[in-house]
């Protein structure tokens, strides 16, 4: 599930006392403000663990393979750093012959599948490598008696999971099984796009929700594949791509992460990079969900000029002022359902906590469009609904096509 937090449980911090995105004024009373300060603490408290502790752990085969990669060489030079400028990463491999790129994509596969500047086509390669290592270490546990039963079944989904992902003609764009895993997926000729959209999804996404079979649309890969073939059902003579980027560490569930910007901070700098290596010169747009609408939010003003459109679908906010804060020559849109809990969530910023003004008010200053057929938090990407018609028509920058509220 992409949800930010459970749809009872009010976000931290004081009321918004802008008017909705209906009109209705929200008021502010000291008691909406203490009981959601409350709930802060009692996160705090009750859960114990973070997303980024939960990433954290026992030595991995990422640690393993970064060991190495800092040792190694090619052609006798230095392999660069991991934490290198994407523009330096791509001329290193602009710099070697093919063999020579095919050999460290093998040998290297967990970093030269998540380096930002490896040739797109080269990062394919190294994580159908990666993913076949990982499913095979995830089988020999699925199989290993000495551990527990519910070992064993976490061992399976993983094997599972990673198995559909080597399925033949997908094109796995980042892979990293470390603690819950981050992954992204292209759908289409990435290198060839006309128009490149990027779908960033909310809270809740690791490796085993990066696709689902019921519910497919809820979750990245159906999100971004949904997209994708509505953008050509739309525009069928444009060469268009996207991307289900789930290659950030995603707050979970009820969490304090989730009304909190740290993640989203770290979220927006890995964004930034994926941005700036893009092949090709065609726009960009960013289509956001939940969580993830506050990770675009926070790179928007930062992204690169050939980014065009940040839509955003169920946010809780996007940690600015006003769309014109999010870039002057940037296009923002929102959109959300009817039904969607996130409406009722107080939409505020004090201390750090909460995500700031409710993109849907008519004072933040988005473009609002409609949600004809779609239900729930979850409900946008889903085929047949005048949401996905939008962020189809967003994405391929057919705005006269886009439904205003």
């Amino acid at each position: 599930m992409t949800s930010l937090s459970h749809p009872h449980t009010p976000a931290a911090g004081t009321p918004a006392a802008e008017p909705s995105a209906d009109g209705a004024s929200g008021g502010f009373t000291l008691s909406r403000f203490l009981l959601a300060v409350a709930v802060v603490f009692v996160l705090l408290v009750t859960t114990g663990w973070t997303a980024r502790q939960m990433q954290n752990g026992t030595p991995s085969a990422r640690t393993a393979a970064l060991a190495a990669w800092e040792q190694g060489t090619i052609a006798g030079r230095d392999l660069p750093d991991v934490d290198a400028a994407p523009a330096r990463v791509a001329a290193f491999f602009d710099a070697l012959t093919p063999g020579q790129r095919r050999r460290l994509a093998d040998r290297h596969s967990l970093v030269v599948g998540n380096l930002n500047g490896v040739p797109v086509r080269l990062r394919y390669r190294a994580n159908r490598v990666a993913l076949t290592e990982a499913a095979e270490r995830e089988r020999r546990r699925h199989a290993d008696e000495q551990l527990s039963p519910t070992g064993r079944h976490a061992a399976g989904r993983r094997m599972h999971r990673f198995d559909s992902m080597l399925e033949e003609g997908r094109q796995i764009l980042a892979f990293d099984p470390t603690g819950l895993g981050r992954a992204a997926e292209v759908f289409g000729d990435l290198e060839r796009a006309e128009r490149i959209s990027v779908v960033v999804p909310g809270a809740d996404v690791d490796l085993l929700t990066f696709e689902r079979t019921r519910m497919k649309y809820t979750a990245p890969a159906g999100m971004a594949e949904a997209l994708h073939e509505e953008q050509r059902a739309a525009a069928p003579a444009m060469r268009t791509a996207t991307i289900a980027w789930a290659d950030y560490t995603a707050p979970r569930g009820t969490s304090v992460d989730t009304a909190t910007g740290e993640l989203a901070r770290a979220g927006a700098e890995r964004l930034l990079d994926l941005l700036s290596v893009l092949p090709g010169e065609g726009g960009v747009a960013l289509l956001c969900h939940s969580y993830g609408s506050v990770v675009c939010g926070v790179a928007a003003p930062d992204v690169p000029g050939r980014v065009t459109d940040v839509a955003v679908a169920g946010s809780p906010g996007v940690r600015a002022g006003s769309a014109r804060d999010l870039g002057r020559e940037v296009r923002v849109w929102a959109m959300r359902t009817s039904d969607d809990w996130i409406g009722d969530v107080p939409h505020l910023s004090l201390g750090g906590l909460g995500h700031g003004p409710d993109p849907m008010s008519e004072s933040f200053g988005a473009r609002r469009l409609t949600t004809d057929g779609a239900e729930g938090h979850t409900g946008y990407f889903v085929p047949g609904t005048g949401s996905l018609e939008n962020l189809a028509a967003v994405g391929t920058g057919a705005y006269r096509s886009a439904e205003l509220r």
